[in-house]
């Protein structure tokens, strides 16, 4: 949120503040054409997408001006709940977690991991899986496959509102060249005025194409970037997940399992061996 504000007043002072070393800001003050490239832009979303985009993309926004909550300590808790689940599946048997899947919010286990058990998509992945665990005879090259099926439809899923913006980034310059035509078009039925008149007139016209490209690249393309980073950085908690269960599936320990779970972070959100370790062995003593 911060750098986006940043970046946006390093935007309009680069471009509004060298215009002003030798023209008037006023010139840029029409009215009109802010409100047709608008309105131009909104049309253009609700025209080109369907409802569910639509709600999914103006639900998404606002996410771009929160932190991530996909921070080392959110991975230490995922880690730390799947070794948690699976050492009861190694102690007590597959039928003993029958309970926590069926209801995670009541899970002993579950219950301690508040920051994911409200997350509906990751704890529908985990129980879901779980559940195939405790059916048995699973072929794990068949269940990679699902996963990976699955994924990358709720990746697909994810991405959606990053493509719309960035879309409508690509064609609010168009809009812009649309208002400014309309102007020349306006210019044109005044050949008779003076040219003082007229010189202002065609300056108003440009302002349309200032105003596309400025608020395409400098404003909209941003929020396009933000989201498809957003999207991205939740898709690690499924690939993490899918690795320790797979792991899990083909037979190793707990403490192997979420070892494979580890090595699919990144070096910012990765925790050390001895770290995740050293935290497992803390709560355990809770």
């Amino acid at each position: 949120c911060m750098f986006l504000i940043i970046g946006y007043v390093v935007i309009l002072a680069s471009a509004l503040g060298t215009y002003a070393i030798h023209g008037s800001l006023l010139a840029l003050w029409v009215p009109t054409e802010y409100i047709a490239i608008i309105g131009l832009t909104i049309g253009y979303f609700l025209a080109a997408n369907d409802i569910k985009i639509i709600k999914a993309t103006v639900g998404a926004v606002p996410g771009i001006l929160k932190g991530s909550k996909y921070n080392k300590a959110f991975y230490i808790d995922a880690l730390a709940m799947l070794f948690e689940i699976l050492a009861k599946v190694r102690k007590e048997g597959l039928m003993s977690i029958e309970g926590d899947i069926e209801n995670p919010d009541a899970s002993p286990i579950f219950s301690k991991y508040p920051n994911l058990v409200h997350d509906h998509h990751i704890m529908e992945f985990v129980t879901d899986y779980l559940r195939m665990m405790v059916g048995g005879n699973l072929n794990t090259v068949e269940i990679e496959s699902l996963m990976d099926v699955e994924l990358e439809t709720h990746h697909h899923e994810a991405a959606e509102p990053g493509h719309v913006v960035s879309n409508i980034a690509g064609a609010v310059p168009a809009f812009g060249i649309v208002v400014a035509v309309m102007g020349v078009v306006n210019v044109m039925g005044s050949v008779g005025s003076p040219p003082a008149v007229l010189g202002k007139m065609i300056g108003g016209a440009l302002v349309g194409t200032f105003l596309g490209i400025l608020i395409s690249y400098g404003f909209v393309e941003p929020v396009a970037k933000l989201l498809e980073q957003k999207a991205n950085e939740g898709a690690t908690i499924y690939k993490t997940i899918k690795m320790v269960l797979l792991a899990s599936m083909s037979g190793y320990a707990p403490q192997v399992a979420i070892e494979f779970g580890r090595k699919t972070l990144g070096a910012g959100v990765r925790p050390s061996f001895s770290e995740l370790e050293e935290e497992l062995k803390a709560r355990k003593g809770k």
